[in-house]
């Protein structure tokens, strides 16, 4: 039996989110042009959210020629995935472990957390219409554009600081709940247990206010923003919560900007969220990988399903500056055109090349399958006797165990390419 080539071109799927941008002022829409993607156009007046490369039954990405989904061509074809990782991933049905994005952010994305493994295969029997898989999804954000989130609770002393300065907030808290939060956050250890504990009293007082009394207060703290009778406490997050509500009007999700870390980053920066991490995407374009799931607890800022027990239930209530979540970028190879970063799970790591007009980089052969997307310039991939002509947009699968040489070809423009890939 012949061997299957390693290395080959496969189709995405567009998401068309409401939160997406609009048109080709999106990423996801120019990179879907020149994907290959039949019949698709670019409408100017739609979102285009996200970009997905891999094997989630909900869109897997397709082979060109053929239309057989990833999905089924891998489990056909086992050694592209890798011994190891088909062992320990229970991958011989063709699914990849990991699921890869591009995402284009217009407006935020809902007040969220993900489930960890246990919670997702509950949920997944109890709502399978909801949670519609039984794994957890762990993700990590790399920015390709400025990029802004809110993700994880600040710590406590800082959410100390707005309760004590946000007159509007703290009415959405019994008094009692207040006192005990206040006696705790000048401690040193925040994951002391009574430390959690007040974390979660204060969380699940906010996000279980009645409606009435939390967009009065709402309306309230609006005026005064735009009044500009803000204390310097606030300032760093006054436009964040006038954006949040101009966005989602009179929506509970817009007080986690008091309870959440909210960070800026800059192109090539990454942050990553465990399970029961609260966050918000709020703008940019950015390369996403996850475990390969679909699952999402929403609790604010969203017209979906809001599941408020569930999130308020499944969250770590870990309090910690926002520098927890940063992934430090680390060399890949021998030369410094390739990046790794490397969450702290089994699932997914994530390469970023870029290379000048004329330059080449090789990466060794990885242990696992890769997916690869160009998000600039055009180039060549050698591998062995054979090579592969890509250029931006285009979406490549790399089987297991293959070592290929990057050249960047085009005369004007560097060679950008992400690869996303898995190693036992």
């Amino acid at each position: 039996m012949s061997q299957p080539v390693q290395v080959f071109k496969i189709l995405p799927t567009v998401q068309q989110y409401d939160w997406g941008k609009l048109g080709t002022s999106s990423k996801v829409a120019v990179f879907a042009q020149s994907a290959g993607i039949v019949d698709f156009h670019v409408d100017e007046s739609k979102p285009y959210a996200e970009l997905w490369m891999g094997t989630h039954p909900k869109s897997p990405s397709l082979i060109p020629a053929s239309r057989e989904t990833l999905t089924s061509y891998l489990a056909r074809n086992q050694v592209l995935m890798g011994e190891k990782v088909s062992h320990k991933f229970g991958a011989e049905d063709g699914n990849l472990p990991f699921l890869f994005k591009v995402l284009a952010i217009e407006k935020a994305l809902s007040i969220q957390s993900h489930p960890d493994k246990a919670t997702a295969e509950k949920l997944h029997t109890q709502q399978p219409d909801i949670y519609k898989d039984p794994n957890h999804k762990p993700e990590m954000a790399l920015a390709i554009t400025p990029f802004t989130a809110l993700c994880g609770f600040l710590p406590l002393a800082q959410i100390a600081t707005y309760l004590a300065n946000v007159p509007e907030l703290s009415a959405l808290i019994p008094r009692a709940v207040l006192e005990k939060f206040s006696g705790v956050a000048p401690a040193t250890d925040s994951n002391a247990p009574a430390a959690k504990q007040a974390l979660r009293d204060v969380f699940s007082a906010v996000m279980t206010a009645p409606t009435d009394a939390y967009t009065t207060q709402l309306a309230m703290l609006i005026e005064r923003y735009e009044a500009g009778a803000v204390h310097a406490e606030e300032e760093c997050v006054r436009e964040l919560v006038l954006c949040l509500n101009t966005q989602f009007p009179d929506d509970i999700g817009t007080f986690c900007a008091f309870l959440l870390n909210y960070v800026n980053l800059s192109p090539g920066e990454a942050i990553f969220l465990g399970a029961g991490e609260p966050h918000a995407y709020i703008s940019g374009d950015i390369i996403e990988c996850m475990a390969n799931s679909d699952n999402v607890i929403r609790a604010g800022l969203t017209p979906k399903l809001r599941d408020i027990p569930n999130l308020i239930g499944t969250l770590t209530y870990t309090a910690a500056p926002a520098s927890r979540h940063v992934v430090k970028p680390l060399p890949f190879s021998a030369t410094s055109s390739s990046t790794l970063y490397d969450p702290p799970i089994s699932e997914f790591s994530v390469v970023s090349m870029a290379l000048t007009p004329g330059q080449t980089e090789t990466h060794r052969p990885i242990a696992g399958p890769s997916i690869a997307i160009v998000t600039r310039g055009n180039g060549k991939l050698r591998w062995g006797n054979d090579s592969l002509d890509v250029a931006q947009g285009e979406v490549i699968f790399i089987g297991a165990d293959t070592a290929i040489d990057l050249f960047a070809t085009s005369d004007e423009k560097r060679l950008e390419i992400y690869r996303a890939f898995v190693e036992v």
